[in-house]
């Protein structure tokens, strides 16, 4: 059974960085996409990145050019640099694995994609 666990979420100022990692346990995942999604209060869960095994990386346009998602597939973890933060960048984060299609040559932008999903992590920006 996979487990995924996040963390680096916490309160940072506007225009400030967080780094989240989702370490893995239970399979390796280096053959699997993996991706984070966000959700705000009161919104629907979003799509923020993806990134395959073939370390293809995908983004929402909304954090393109400010956010990079990458993996270290030796510590069986994915994370998510987050750089030049705002206030609507707010929300709880999730990562999530799609272990339905190893070796895919892309990686999904919905949740009905990724079967395996771990418990967020909180991320606040001030203004």
């Amino acid at each position: 059974q996979v487990q995924l666990v996040e963390s680096g979420g916490g309160l940072v100022q506007a225009g400030g960085s967080l780094r989240l990692s989702c370490a893995a346990s239970g399979r390796t995942l280096s053959s699997y996409a993996m991706a984070w999604f966000r959700q705000a209060p009161g919104k629907e869960r979003e799509f923020v990145a993806a990134i395959n095994w073939l370390i293809s990386a995908y983004y929402a346009d909304s954090v393109k050019g400010r956010f990079t998602i990458s993996r270290d597939n030796g510590k069986n973890t994915v994370y998510l640099q987050m750089n030049s933060l705002q206030p609507e960048d707010t929300a709880v984060y999730y990562c999530a694995v799609d272990t339905e299609r190893p070796w895919a040559t892309n990686a999904g932008l919905l949740e009905s994609r990724y079967d395996r999903w771990g418990q967020g992590t909180q991320v606040t920006v001030s203004s």
